[in-house]
């Protein structure tokens, strides 16, 4: 990595990624990257297998609607045949796609025996529709800082029902929040650059993404790897199913912790317009834009960053062909479905005005919602910007020749969606 001072010193340099095709990891975390490799070198992606280590960890054997399972069966081939993991990656893939169908067995065996749960209503969600890059995070923090809004914290998206034998006694810890630290601890110390980019902690607020995957239909899985006929089987199939097993999961986390009114975001949202009216008709929708050459060199950056704890062989030249064409795609979807979102709900909201005066986006959005802008949500806000300063963690700076962008071929191509929500073009 190459760094350059900051100007005041206040916050850590500039930094570029200079390591993306050839990762270097500090040399602390080679004992947890040699134990995963060893793990990974004996794993199977097997659908069965998977099932079976989702039983014997939870003693539950009932996974609900089984459509689910075709899903599962695509996924695994795609790992197995077209990701190129490393052992490290098998290990991960392994852990996620086990750990989520442990979390389905949870969530039918606390429905089964809890059927009111079925009943809970998700009354007017503020729904956050954007590509990474645009602001989304930001704003989705601010709002969640709102005590009368309900978010989701990283833990709870981990795991959001926890096992009747691991429940804390009166004054204890909830497990849950040591096995998150523990994560959040090995993308800190493997990738110590990330949060640069995103910063993940025990309790940020996370996307729903992670919920989604539960029901093993989601986008989630291409920021692992290059997914090219998973992508295709997942783009070909009608998502209101997985939307509606995700209310199913916002319901049951509702009844274990409560919550008013939920506040989500998911980039997957921008191209799943109609399923997410069908599924939450009443909710407030806030569609982010900004430059699309900004966003794609900034997610290509990213995702081939993190891909160093996937893969065999990173290329960040084919990652980022990968997600220009993932971008485009999910642009194109935008425009051509925005009207489905309801006129008097919806906002599209620029990266340069939501800059400029966040707090006036975050008022307008509450006025679209028919929200109460309380003073005390007000002043929790301001103290969510007060201890998060934007880039308190330092930056990274992008290079576009190394992922085979060119921005202005970019923008270029992808004209018609700045031009439709009068995006400005930026120095990447």
């Amino acid at each position: 990595m190459t760094t350059q001072r900051s100007g005041d010193g206040s916050r850590p340099a500039p930094v570029s990624l200079d390591d993306l095709a050839a990762p270097r990891f500090p040399e602390e975390v080679q004992p947890i990257l040699e134990m995963m490799a060893a793990m990974g070198a004996e794993l199977d992606l097997d659908p069965e297998v998977l099932l079976h280590a989702a039983e014997e960890a939870t003693g539950l054997a009932d996974f609900g609607d089984d459509a689910f399972r075709p899903r599962l069966d695509v996924l695994c081939a795609a790992l197995r045949d077209e990701a190129g993991l490393s052992a490290m990656g098998m290990t991960g893939s392994f852990g996620l796609l086990s750990g989520l169908l442990k979390n389905r067995l949870l969530i039918e065996d606390l429905c089964r025996r809890h059927p009111e749960i079925l009943e809970v209503e998700i009354a007017r969600p503020i729904i956050i529709c954007g590509l990474p890059r645009t602001g989304t995070t930001h704003l989705h923090n601010l709002i969640s800082a709102d005590p009368a809004m309900r978010s989701l914290p990283y833990w709870e998206s981990l795991e959001p029902v926890l096992a009747e034998s691991e429940q804390p006694r009166a004054g204890e810890p909830d497990p849950r929040l040591a096995r998150t630290q523990t994560a959040v601890d090995v993308i800190n110390g493997t990738m110590p650059y990330f949060r640069r980019m995103h910063e993940m902690t025990v309790d940020h607020v996370h996307e729903e993404i992670q919920l989604l995957a539960i029901d093993m239909s989601t986008m989630l899985f291409e920021t692992t790897a290059c997914l090219p006929s998973w992508r295709d089987y997942y783009l070909s199939h009608d998502q209101t199913p997985s939307y509606t097993y995700l209310k199913k999961i916002l319901q049951v986390m509702t009844w274990l912790r409560g919550g008013r009114r939920w506040v989500l975001k998911s980039p997957q949202h921008l191209e799943q317009f109609g399923p997410l009216v069908r599924t939450f008709p009443d909710a407030t929708f806030v569609v982010t834009h900004r430059d699309p050459a900004s966003v794609t060199v900034s997610l290509a950056t990213m995702v081939s960053y993190s891909a160093r704890l996937s893969v065999e062989r990173v290329d960040p030249v084919a990652i980022s062909a990968y997600w220009v064409e993932r971008v485009a795609s999910m642009l194109g979807k935008c425009v051509a479905d925005r009207d489905l979102l309801p006129a008097g709900r919806s906002v599209d909201v620029t990266f340069d005005r939501f800059m400029a005066d966040d707090m006036a986006v975050v008022k307008q959005i509450y006025e679209l919602a028919e929200e109460p802008m309380s003073d005390t949500g007000r002043r929790a806000m301001e103290e969510f910007m007060h201890a998060h300063p934007r880039g308190r963690h330092g930056t990274v700076r992008y290079d576009p020749p190394a992922l085979g962008i060119d921005p202005d071929e970019r923008r270029h191509a992808l004209r018609f969606y700045s031009d439709r929500f009068d995006v400005r073009p930026e120095t990447v």
